[in-house]
């Protein structure tokens, strides 16, 4: 099978200058694998020459002079830049010329013209942001990351489905665990909608096991994770600021003199397998759960090896065909073959 992936690649902090080499470093190791370039053309253009990119046979390009900025509306966005780069890559979507979308763009933006233009799954109210967050074993998918800030028990269901769905497909687990974020374990915590939420899925197919703790999102004791977006985008946010102080703090206790210096050098090897299986970049790329079709959304910060990690998941969700997986236990559901 040849996997077609549309990238804005005007998208994040950096363009295409992070995102150019991202793309050859890609293409390199997928040889089956073909991707279309939308962006300013003599950006790109120079960074595919410097790249040495040109001409090559895996790379398509379709050229345009708008794009969404990091800090733009997305109303204003959706109505204005008809002609960005990140709505032509996902109209490349829409028109079967590209399984899947990938942008660092603004993630408002990418959200709201994602929906307008690939529509949403039947029985889907809301796109939901899925990642997975690194464990001592394996992984887990947590969502909603910061698409919907209030969210009803209905939709918290729906996300429960589609972040356990994604997780079956892509972690192979025949019947992903599926928790509720929650102040608590005990079932008398949490609001009435939280508890609602915990009753539509206790009374469900999903392998639900109750409430979990933010301690919970790194433990590995659960697979799937579901929170409304306003939570689960504050704990996402906390999680990478405490890697960010442990990392500063390590640098600044191995730096304070000659002795912890050759400490260093001593420890370096099991430090560096360390950082290795826990460094951000290799879990970078979000998924938005629910559209008619698969839109990545990568990190605005994001490097050359983030961004590489961002087209991996797309490639992976292309295999494994999320949106019919997902599509399909919907309708299951809908003809009350699944409760």
């Amino acid at each position: 099978m040849t996997d077609r992936i549309a990238i804005d690649a005007m998208g994040g902090d950096f363009g295409p200058s992070e995102i150019v080499p991202a793309t050859s470093n890609f293409i390199k190791k997928n040889p089956e694998l073909f991707v279309t370039l939308v962006g300013r053309e003599n950006e790109l253009l120079k960074e595919i020459e410097s790249s040495g990119l040109t001409g090559h046979p895996q790379i398509n390009t379709l050229f345009t002079d708008e794009v969404v900025e990091m800090d733009e509306l997305p109303s204003m966005a959706l109505r204005y830049k008809k002609r960005s780069s990140m709505r032509l890559a996902i109209e490349l979507v829409k028109e079967n010329k590209a399984d899947a979308c990938v942008s660092a763009g603004n993630t408002g933006a990418l959200m709201a013209i994602s929906r307008y233009v690939l529509k949403m799954l039947p029985g889907i109210d809301r796109p939901a942001i899925c990642s997975a967050m690194p464990c001592p074993r394996g992984q887990t998918h947590f969502l909603d990351l910061g698409a919907n800030i209030n969210s009803s028990s209905e939709q918290l269901f729906q996300f429960a489905l589609m972040g356990s769905e994604l997780t079956s497909a892509l972690d192979n687990i025949e019947n992903p665990t599926v928790g509720l974020l929650n102040v608590g374990s005990e079932d008398i915590k949490g609001d009435d909608r939280i508890k609602q939420a915990a009753l539509l899925l206790s009374n469900s197919y999903l392998n639900y096991i109750g409430f979990v703790e933010g301690t919970d999102i790194f433990t590995g004791n659960v697979d799937v994770i579901v929170a409304d977006g306003f939570n689960g985008n504050i704990a996402l946010k906390a999680g990478e600021g405490v890697a960010e102080m442990v990392n500063y703090h390590v640098k600044n206790e191995f730096s304070r003199n000659w002795y912890t210096k050759l400490s260093a050098i001593a420890v370096m090897p099991i430090l560096n397998q360390i950082r290795k299986k826990i460094d951000p970049r290799r879990y970078n790329g979000a998924s938005l759960l629910g559209l008619r079709g698969i839109v990545v959304k990568s990190h605005g910060s994001a490097d050359s090896l983030s961004f590489s990690s961002a087209l991996n998941v797309a490639k992976m969700e292309v295999s494994k065909n999320i949106p019919q997986r997902i599509s399909s236990r919907l309708e299951e559901i809908s003809n009350g073959n699944l409760v």
